[in-house]
């Protein structure tokens, strides 16, 4: 029986364990792309040949001539199974809402595994990372399908709780991450603008391309209470008093500048900024970027 396309969230909530979930939401994630939207952008030394009248002088080893007197051309082959490490916010504030179908964890869970269930069954090499104030738990880049499983288990067993420190995790992942790979990275953005700002630039210094998924809770991001209440920060226990009606014209607007400014910011260094809200399928969420994606290729 073939799974449907997309499957809003409410019915994805119901079902019992994520790799299903995934399965699931990968499902809609095949239809309409016919090729690999990871593949490609990073090539190999593969070996070297004597030099032919006619080949590109830049491809020359000239320590290789200084050592035999004679001329060898370095030889390429195109990178077939990309390095695509998914990188998940397991701070507090992810655990947002506390009593609802899922929470923003589960919600960026969800899309990671599928887009590992996607890549792994194109045989890219896939690595899962989940940070807090820093790296928690680490899953090396592996392109065998039961490789699936190992990554399943760290985001199962991953509970929400610290607080978010971008750059401290991301600035770690740089230094483990020392070839080019895509890192996909999910997160609510609950940090500092100019810490985010940094951790970003770092990973981007060695050359990966990046992709931020800005996960948002529907009420983080309509802010539809409608009467005075307290609000209480999950990652340093902070509370607020707020008088819902009167707060949220402000907050509303606050919040669009914030992604506007992070689409700016982030496009300057040709990162690509994925805002999401947790009430739209998750498969929709990836369809329409990886489309986008796979027509710039």
């Amino acid at each position: 029986m073939p799974f449907p396309k997309f499957v809003d969230v409410l019915t994805l909530a119901a079902v019992q364990g994520l790799g299903l979930r995934a399965r699931l939401v990968a499902e809609g994630l095949f239809v309409g792309l016919h090729r690999s939207p990871f593949k490609g952008f990073s090539v190999e030394f593969s070996e070297y040949r004597a030099y032919q009248p006619g080949d590109d002088l830049r491809l020359v080893d000239w320590r290789a001539f200084a050592r035999s007197d004679r001329y060898y051309v370095k030889e390429f082959e195109e990178e077939t199974n990309l390095r695509f490490y998914l990188c998940v916010d397991s701070s507090a504030s992810m655990g947002y809402p506390p009593d609802g179908p899922l929470t923003k964890f589960d919600y960026a869970a969800t899309l990671a595994a599928a887009s590992a269930y996607l890549a792994l069954s194109q045989r890219d090499a896939v690595g899962l990372a989940t940070f807090s104030a820093g790296v928690r738990e680490v899953v090396p880049p592996r392109s065998s399908r039961k490789h699936f499983r190992a990554i399943l288990n760290v985001l199962e067993q991953t509970a929400t709780e610290g607080t978010t420190d971008l750059y401290a995790a991301l600035a770690t992942l740089a230094e483990r991450a020392p070839r080019r790979g895509l890192f996909a990275i999910f997160t609510d953005l609950w940090d500092l603008r100019g810490r985010v700002l940094d951790g970003l630039r770092a990973l981007r210094g060695g050359k990966h391309e990046i992709i931020l998924f800005h996960v948002l809770d529907a009420a983080e991001e309509r802010f539809p209470f409608r009467d005075a209440a307290s609000f209480e920060d999950m990652e340093t226990s902070e509370k607020v008093e707020v008088d819902g009606p009167r707060f949220r014209d402000s907050y509303v607007d606050a919040l669009a500048k914030l992604k506007r400014d992070y689409r700016l910011e982030l496009g300057a260094y040709d990162i690509d900024y994925v805002p999401v809200v947790t009430d739209r399928p998750p498969a929709e969420v990836l369809v329409s970027y990886l489309g986008k994606r796979q027509a710039m290729m």
